[in-house]
């Protein structure tokens, strides 16, 4: 199941901007994996570089090929099912989901920020964003 989007808590001051599919609709607030040099794309599966959380809402045939994502700040972002514990750094585990890092991704620099709270299960929690 889909994650809830992130819901700002404090206010992020570093930005991008990724270029994406004309034809994709992304709502603002969604978790943004990079999928090649400065493009992105909604997170969809597990072990995916995180690129940031989107700013703004694209709209799906408007025309534009840009998003700004938030690189930083504090978000509610929804927990995976295995639980995270406050001061984990975490990764993305699916659309608008996050889980504790694996070495895997750790490795890959594919971590996205700490958690600053704890959860045993799925919850939405904060998290220090800090790509």
């Amino acid at each position: 199941m889909a994650g809830a989007l992130a819901v700002c808590y404090e206010t992020p001051t570093i930005f991008a901007r990724y270029v994406v599919a004309e034809a994709v609709s992304i709502p603002k607030g969604t978790i943004l994996a990079l999928t090649s040099p400065l493009t992105a794309a909604a997170s969809s599966a597990d072990d995916e570089p995180c690129a940031g959380i989107s700013m703004m809402e694209k709209v799906g045939g408007d025309g534009s090929t840009v998003i700004t994502a938030a690189r930083d700040g504090v978000w509610g972002l929804k927990a995976s099912a295995a639980g995270i514990t406050v001061g984990n750094q975490v990764g993305i585990n699916g659309l608008n989901e996050i889980k504790v890092y694996s070495s895997v991704d750790d490795e890959k620099g594919w971590t996205m920020g700490r958690a600053l709270e704890t959860t045993a299960g799925t919850a939405v929690i904060k998290v220090r964003l800090n790509i």
